[in-house]
């Protein structure tokens, strides 16, 4: 069942101005250190933040991290990385002395109300492919109970300037190429200046090292998080989007999970089901099999370093395509509901621009063309040429160095926003 839509989202949002305005009190007040940097992460310890955490740590930064859960606390602790609860006075305290705030979401990531006056730094998670923030009518829809009355247009105008005035207070958004940049920019109304072209930090780990030992690493992970699947044999990942509040039309049928496993099971291969954590679909099989496991994020916070140790990506309309694109791995695109998506949400470019002409429309199809990736190696190197080649296209760095980039880009962006704060004041 889904779990988060953007009308509950800004619904919250909305009824918690009166928290808003009293952050704003507190940061005009409080006065921000001169180097203490806060991070946070919807999805855990992982992701481009923790990237970065690594870099800054090892230039002898003042850091905390704010952790929303006791697990997220254990993570951080496991790591050596010092955690406090962002809901509490201390992830308040923190958040509003910082002088550098580091997300990967929004400011929920860390304590939301006393992110003014800081350098924000917003790593995003993903090259978008559907559109997003202000660029997507789905980020602005009103609660439904304001959708059936007059106040709709109003309500929906409050949501955009209270979009754009957050949007105003992020000083660094690193894109992974100049074609993203153009996406963020036009998301969050930033100008060039504040999206700097340094690469993704969450994707460096998918090119440091040697292709073998970033297989090995990750498919001991896979191993770890997934016991049952034994370590040998194809791994075959799908990941499907959110559908923002809605159903998700592609859970298999009957019929369908035989022809899954009877594919999966020829090739002696596993197929591990990463449901989005905002809206997981119910991808039990209905007869019992040692061919299925779910890997939602409970079991591993960020998927992203275990893409060396997959065989083959199945999503729709996820970033993980361009993540993968890195691998480079062989990626089908299954999409029962791309007409209605593109209607509701949007995309960058076209579909096909990603996807090319031969996505799938259900998982009779999907099935097949795995049978293919998985059986035919001159099918595999030809969605493997496609991956890379897509890989070209959004990645302008695959040397696995963003991380430091973003760090430099920040040291000096924070300089500017300090000595302009000092100017003002």
């Amino acid at each position: 069942m889904a779990s988060f839509s953007f009308g509950a989202g800004n619904a919250s949002k909305l009824a918690a101005l009166p928290l808003y305005a009293a952050g704003r009190l507190l940061t005009a007040v409080v006065p921000r250190s001169r180097d203490e940097w806060v991070f946070g992460c919807a999805v855990g310890i992982g992701d481009g933040a923790l990237a970065l955490w690594n870099v800054a740590a090892d230039h002898g930064h003042r850091a905390v991290w704010l952790v929303a859960t006791p697990r997220e606390a254990r993570d951080a602790a496991a790591r050596g990385i010092p955690a406090v609860p962002k809901g509490s006075l201390r992830g308040l305290w923190r958040t509003a002395r910082a002088r550098v705030i580091v997300v990967t979401h929004g400011f929920g990531d860390v304590n939301r109300y006393a992110v003014s006056g800081a350098f924000v730094v917003q790593l995003w998670h993903g090259i978008p492919l559907k559109r997003i923030g202000l660029d997507s009518p789905e980020t602005l829809r009103v609660p439904d109970a304001v959708a059936r009355t007059r106040a709709r247009t109003a309500v929906r105008s409050l949501l955009r300037l209270m979009y754009r005035a957050a949007a105003r207070r992020i000083g660094l958004l690193p894109a992974a190429s100049h074609l993203v940049r153009g996406r963020l920019e036009s998301a969050f109304a930033l100008s060039d200046a504040a999206v700097p072209v340094t690469g993704e930090p969450r994707v460096d780990v998918l090119s440091q090292g040697t292709a073998e030992e970033r297989r090995s690493t990750a498919r001991t992970l896979i191993a770890r998080a997934v016991p049952e699947w034994g370590g040998a044999g194809p791994v075959v990942l799908y990941a499907p989007t959110w559908r923002d509040g809605a159903a998700d039309p592609a859970v298999p049928t009957a019929a369908e999970w035989a022809r899954i496993i009877d594919v999966l099971t020829r090739h002696d291969a596993t197929l591990l089901v990463r449901s989005h954590p905002l809206g997981a679909g119910e991808y039990t099989p209905p007869v019992t099999t040692d061919r299925v496991h779910a890997l939602g994020s409970d079991l591993v916070a960020d998927v992203t370093p275990l893409l060396p140790g997959v065989d083959a990506l199945v999503t729709d309309y996820s970033s993980l395509a361009f993540d993968a694109a890195l691998v480079p791995l062989p990626t089908l695109f299954l999409a029962p509901d791309v007409d209605e998506y593109a209607r509701r949400r949007g995309f960058y470019g076209t579909y096909a621009d990603v996807a090319g002409q031969d996505w799938a429309a259900d998982w009779h199809e999907t099935a097949g063309q795995l049978d293919a990736v998985l059986g035919d190696e001159s099918e595999r190197s030809r969605r493997i040429a496609r991956a890379d080649a897509l890989s070209r296209r959004v990645h302008a760095y695959r040397d696995g160095g963003n991380a430091r980039r973003v760090y430099r880009a920040i040291l000096a962006g924070a300089a500017r926003h300090r000595a302009r704060r000092k100017g003002t004041g």
